[in-house]
């Protein structure tokens, strides 16, 4: 079985707590997810992010190599691909 992706993997640990991600040099801050889960070795999240009012999705890529960001916007019935999370640290409470 192949390992779990290092990025979900971290993400998976911190959830609940929030947490400081870096998509790319556009979109990072504070994230909180609200549902965090593994399906075998495929990772799943939704959360979102301080003084931003949309959603984001969290989703291994297919070849478990990234973790792809989806964003939805109050009023959007779509999501938009925003990028691959980067780097995630843990945020002290």
């Amino acid at each position: 079985m192949p390992d779990l992706n290092r990025v979900a993997k971290r993400m998976y640990n911190i959830h609940p707590n929030a947490m400081y991600l870096v998509v790319d040099e556009e979109l990072q801050g504070r994230f909180a997810l609200q549902s965090a889960e593994f399906f075998q070795t495929e990772f799943q999240a939704e959360g979102t992010r301080e003084d931003d009012d949309a959603l984001y999705r969290f989703a291994t890529t297919e070849d478990n190599e990234a973790v792809i960001v989806g964003r939805q916007a109050p009023g959007e019935d779509g999501w938009s691909m925003v990028g691959e999370v980067e780097s995630v640290e843990r945020l002290d409470e």
